[in-house]
């Protein structure tokens, strides 16, 4: 014997609340709102408030005012921003000078042997060890004799190629 099928199976199914099916070919009736006093009424829709308005407005102009300020700023401070990006190349640029020699400047030799570093020091001061003599261009070049010492800048080093920077005692 067996048991017969739930009874939900054998039902057609429900329709949402509130609709009816239509016979095909017929419109689907109209419901309306129901009658208040005074006619149908609307919905009410939320009106702006303008303390949101104003309240908007402020943040908008305080973003776009302060990125305004910080171009401002960045560009006419005299101790910050551009002036100070400056300030840092020029800085830079005097450092490497001062280790850069050329022809005829007196250096004093630091670093280490296999790592010297010639600083630009006043001829007439009692640091200048050695005076540049000449410069020669290219990987492999000899000084002369008449130099005491030299050192060899390679390419991987520095932008400006390979080169060898010649000197002699003061």
């Amino acid at each position: 014997m067996s048991a017969p099928p739930p009874p939900y199976q054998n039902q057609p199914p429900q329709q949402p609340y509130g609709y009816q099916q239509q016979p095909y070919g017929q419109q689907p009736q109209q419901y309306a709102y129901p009658q208040q006093p005074g006619g149908p009424q609307r919905p009410q829709q939320r009106q702006a408030s303008p303390l949101r308005g104003l309240i908007t407005a402020v943040i908008v102009l305080a973003v776009f005012g302060g990125g305004a300020w910080y171009v401002w700023n960045y560009n006419t401070d005299p101790n910050g921003g551009k002036a100070k990006a400056e300030a840092s190349a020029s800085a830079r640029a005097e450092e490497n000078k001062k280790y850069s020699p050329q022809t005829g400047d007196c250096i004093d030799m630091q670093g280490t042997a296999d790592a010297p570093r010639p600083l630009v020091v006043d001829c007439g001061s009692s640091q200048a060890e050695y005076k540049t003599g000449d410069r020669l261009d290219g990987s492999g070049q000899k000084c002369g004799p008449q130099y005491d010492t030299s050192i060899v800048y390679t390419g991987a080093r520095f932008r400006s190629g390979n080169y060898t920077l010649c000197f002699t005692k003061v």
